[in-house]
């Protein structure tokens, strides 16, 4: 097993990432030094915290990277299907999101091959997490599971963050949720014991005598006895002297307080910035439009920028190189609003055939991206002499017909 590990561990960080000395923590500006730590409770094992952060990964495990530029194309294939050796696209970035969500804070690492260059991108959690100085120079260094350490140049580093405030690297811990998380499980705690009080409790009876507390235990185990456990099939109670005033305890079913249940799960929505439309599946298009705006958008644009600096020098990223990741919002609204731009835009020469295609999650088509313009539309400013609007029977100047252009301006 050790063998292995160390065969996972070298396939993803290279050997040049070993074994770095350093000579003590780096120093900020302020005199921080920057080592990550978060709450001691995992706010990931409280249901409704997950479900939360799992409706936001998912949503943003389906966003598209995409490359512009020329600098470092072989990156693209990577991007857009395998980021890592053990990663497709979709789960590298919903581990993004859940560890960011979970830790305010997710690090990205370069992959790379045996000459140093980038293939590929890697998520790691950022516990046991320093930045230590390497001759003057800081760098990332991190402990894993079975013991072994990396080092890397800080500044190759993609760092992810979310309530930054104190740490010029990290973001603040989950402190702030604590009160919630207590909430949750006091609450979760309460009905529990609830249940199976009313489950084991079913009679309530008062003794005639003084009894030792042992010559009580030994009576009512008689009495569950003889006329509790299944070999009663009478129907018929009996008691002696010992015992009277036996009466049936009315077991009501348990109930949440509701109103303080809906207080709780809003602390929670609150702190996640959801709500339990989009957690269950029942949100509208309003609804999808404003947690993309609020949310999702913010994190893609984030993503992005982070990727872009960590993937290209300076002079690349001047000359237009970057990665970019995209969503089609219009794949999750609603048909009618599909139906209506895809005829709106379509004909207007502003989609193609497969960017309709695209709208309704359907595969292209050949030729699907060429451009169409309605025969009546023109030039705007233009008479109809001069090539503007025409009927359908005019014989002038303007667009004659359907015309067709193609996506790179030709044509069709």
């Amino acid at each position: 097993m050790r063998g292995e590990n160390v065969g996972v561990f070298e396939k993803i960080f290279g050997n040049k990432q070993q074994n770095i000395q350093s000579d003590g923590f780096f120093k900020m500006l302020n005199g921080y030094s920057p080592v990550f730590s978060n709450a001691p409770e995992s706010v990931y094992e409280m249901a409704l915290i997950r479900a939360a952060i799992h409706t936001f990964a998912t949503f943003v495990s389906k966003l598209k990277p995409e490359m512009e530029g020329t600098a470092k194309r072989h990156l693209e294939k990577p991007l857009q299907y395998k980021p890592n050796p053990f990663m497709d696209t979709s789960k590298y970035l919903y581990r993004l999101a859940t560890i960011l969500m979970i830790n305010n804070t997710a690090f990205i690492v370069p992959v790379e091959n045996d000459t140093g260059g980038v293939i590929g991108y890697f998520p790691i959690l950022p516990q046991n997490t320093e930045v230590i100085d390497v001759r003057g120079n800081p760098y990332m260094k991190y402990r894993f599971a079975n013991g072994q350490t990396a080092a890397i140049e800080f500044e190759r580093v993609g760092i992810l963050t979310k309530f930054q405030y104190s740490s010029d690297l990290f973001g603040e811990n989950n402190a702030a949720l604590r009160p919630t998380m207590q909430l949750i499980s006091t609450h979760n705690q309460g009905v529990i014991s609830a249940i199976k009080n009313g489950a084991n409790i079913r009679f309530l009876a008062r003794i005639a005598n003084d009894f030792m507390p042992k010559q009580i235990d030994e009576l009512r185990k008689n009495f569950s006895e003889t006329n509790l456990s299944s070999e009663n099939q009478t129907g018929l109670l009996i008691y002696d002297s010992k015992i009277k005033d036996i009466q049936p305890v009315d077991s009501k079913p348990i109930t949440i307080n509701a109103p303080q249940m809906a207080q709780i799960n809003e602390s929670v929505f609150n702190y996640y910035r959801t709500n339990a439309k989009m957690i269950q599946n029942t949100y509208t298009e309003d609804d999808f439009n404003a947690f993309y705006e609020g949310e999702i958008e913010p994190f893609a644009l984030q993503l992005s920028l982070v990727h872009t600096n960590m993937t290209f020098t300076e002079r690349e990223r001047a000359h237009g190189n970057a990665i970019t990741f995209t969503a089609n919002r219009l794949q999750f609204a609603s048909n009618r609003t599909k139906l209506s731009i895809s005829t709106q835009l379509f004909d207007r020469g502003l989609l193609t055939r497969n960017n309709v295609m695209d709208i309704w999650n359907m595969p292209h088509v050949e030729g699907g991206d060429t451009y169409y313009l309605r025969k009546e539309y023109g030039a705007v400013g233009l008479s109809d002499d001069e090539g503007g609007a025409n009927d359908a029977d005019s014989n002038g100047p303007g667009i004659q017909g359907d015309a067709a252009i193609d996506a790179d301006g030709g044509g069709g």
